[in-house]
């Protein structure tokens, strides 16, 4: 059987990963492909059981080594018992986050060595990347105006403890996130978040059909 492809969406709060999930999921079905939609951290019991401390806002500070450790924790368990799975019998993992979101926001939102990230994704992928990432890119003012406006129509005003970060932290994980996709240009594709809704899920649509085409090459 031939294994699934592995693609994945990235960005800063309120870049609307989330809806953007919807629009991959629903080009893949569309073209006949079993699709497993899942989350980071998250995506299994006990990931996102981990998941539950890493947003929770606590009076007990989390170092920010806890922070990345945990974050690979919840990695290994969805990796191995989730995403590996699923590709092996040949379905499409579509994953709302995945290791370009710890060297965004705990290499160059926290500072933590880049180094230390490294080796810790070759530790539990083994070298296991996404096939295709998706980064949805805003400018961060704009982007937390519509993270703010989402947390209020949910009744969640205060937002997880990542939202309540400055904004020079979310313009340190943006630059994180494009100098990734500036070097690697064969896996990443940049959208323009910053557009209207539907524009954006055109642009998302597109590049999964193109995707989907090149596959059959």
């Amino acid at each position: 059987m031939t294994p699934g492809k592995f693609i994945t969406l990235e960005g800063g709060e309120g870049v609307g990963k989330s809806t953007q999930v919807d629009a991959v999921r629903s080009e893949l079905q569309a073209a006949g492909l079993e699709v497993v939609v899942t989350r980071e951290p998250g995506g299994t019991p006990r990931a996102e059981r981990i998941r539950e401390i890493l947003l929770a806002n606590s009076d007990e500070a989390m170092p920010e080594s806890c922070e990345l450790l945990l974050m690979f924790a919840a990695r290994a368990t969805h990796l191995h018992n989730l995403i590996l799975p699923s590709l092996k019998r040949g379905a499409w993992v579509v994953c709302d986050r995945f290791t370009d979101a710890s060297y965004a926001y705990q290499g160059y939102g926290r500072g933590l060595s880049l180094q230390h990230i490294a080796q810790l994704e070759q530790w539990v992928q083994q070298g296991r990347q996404p096939d295709l990432t998706l980064l949805l890119d805003a400018p961060v003012e704009l982007a937390m105006q519509r993270a703010r406006a989402r947390n209020s129509t949910q009744g969640q005003a205060q937002g997880d403890r990542f939202e309540q970060e400055a904004h020079a932290f979310f313009e340190r994980v943006r630059e994180g996130y494009r100098v990734r996709a500036a070097a690697d240009t064969t896996r990443f594709r940049m959208i323009d978040a910053s557009q209207p809704l539907a524009n954006v899920t055109d642009a998302v649509r597109t590049t999964i059909r193109q995707f989907i085409a090149q596959q059959s090459i």
